[in-house]
């Protein structure tokens, strides 16, 4: 179930999302705002994070293996599926660059033998949103200018999504410190 417009988390991530991808990386865009708060919010659900299931209806968890199926010459059963796909492919990999580098840059480390340890974020989602922006016809022309900005302009989205998610660290820290201190864990 989506979250509503007039939620306070998503109002908060919006708030968030215009004010450091305006201030700290000069994308003065208010309908890539608005996409990336919405990815925000959707993924805040895991089920949403997740949402691409291969051939078989097994969960799939790694971009390789999204590529895969999003391949019409493999497992893709057709175009739209193709850009179904492609387009997750694009919010995971901005989300997972954006809001926890640390993670991918462990992932050599942490699972050596997953197919991830191999696959560049950046080059993945920006190459994504390059194939859902080829979509342009039809019912799918009004959307592609948003997607090719994306593409055109993923490295400014990630830093804009670390500087997002230093702010919300920041936050939490200090709240998380007054909570010390009103519980007399601090003097």
């Amino acid at each position: 179930m989506p979250i509503p417009r007039d939620h306070p988390l998503r109002q908060l991530f919006g708030e968030l999302v215009r004010r450091h991808f305006v201030h700290g990386v000069q994308l003065h865009d208010p309908e890539v705002a608005e996409y990336v708060t919405g990815v925000l919010t959707d993924f805040t659900h895991v089920d949403n994070l997740y949402r691409i299931r291969n051939a078989r209806g097994r969960r799939i968890e790694e971009v390789g293996e999204m590529l895969v199926a999003s391949n019409p010459l493999l497992e893709a059963s057709s175009f739209d599926r193709e850009r179904e796909v492609r387009r997750h492919v694009g919010d995971f990999t901005l989300f997972f660059a954006g809001l926890f580098p640390e993670a991918l840059a462990a992932l050599p480390r942490l699972r050596p033998l997953s197919i991830d340890a191999f696959v560049d974020y950046v080059s993945a989602g920006k190459e994504s949103y390059a194939v859902v922006a080829a979509f342009n016809l039809f019912e799918y022309r009004d959307e592609a200018p948003l997607f090719r900005l994306l593409s055109e302009r993923f490295e400014e989205c990630v830093v804009g999504l670390n500087l997002v998610k230093r702010e919300i660290e920041r936050v939490q820290g200090g709240a998380y410190r007054q909570l010390r201190t009103d519980l007399g864990l601090d003097s």
